[in-house]
């Protein structure tokens, strides 16, 4: 005889799965915490400027998304945010020390307004890409 009570089919369980479960596709998982009072800690991230290659394929890369979101402003909900977004990633990236979040929301915020004209969306990736790569 086990020490566990008999449960039924009909009753809900009582025990707590705070795992992740992930069937197929691929994955990339940083830091975790799950479950009561868990905590994950990443260790310092930082962004590097870029070197005089990879800033002269960025600065290509902004001059095609400025050109784009002229070319696809029909399409565009709001004609001013992205390009003040891509002012804003341009003037963090030519800093000394890149601050990453900054970075970050730049690219988040210029692939969602992207989003309505494929050709821009791509171009945008391929920054987002380039720039991850510093």
């Amino acid at each position: 005889m086990s020490g566990q009570p008999h449960q039924s089919p009909d009753e809900p369980s009582q025990v707590l799965n705070f795992g992740v479960q992930q069937y197929g596709g691929h994955s990339h998982v940083a830091n975790q915490a799950v479950g009561p009072n868990a905590r994950a800690v990443a260790g310092r991230i930082s962004v590097q400027a870029p070197t005089a290659d990879q800033r002269a394929q960025v600065d290509a890369l902004i001059l095609l998304i400025e050109r784009l979101l002229e070319e696809h402003r029909a399409a565009l909900p709001d004609q001013e945010a992205p390009r003040a977004e891509l002012r804003r990633l341009r003037e963090e990236l030519d800093e000394g020390s890149p601050q990453p979040g900054v970075v970050r929301r730049a690219l988040e915020r210029l692939t969602l307004f992207a989003q309505p004209a494929a050709p821009l969306a791509a171009a945008v990736a391929e920054l987002a890409r380039m720039v991850q790569s510093f």
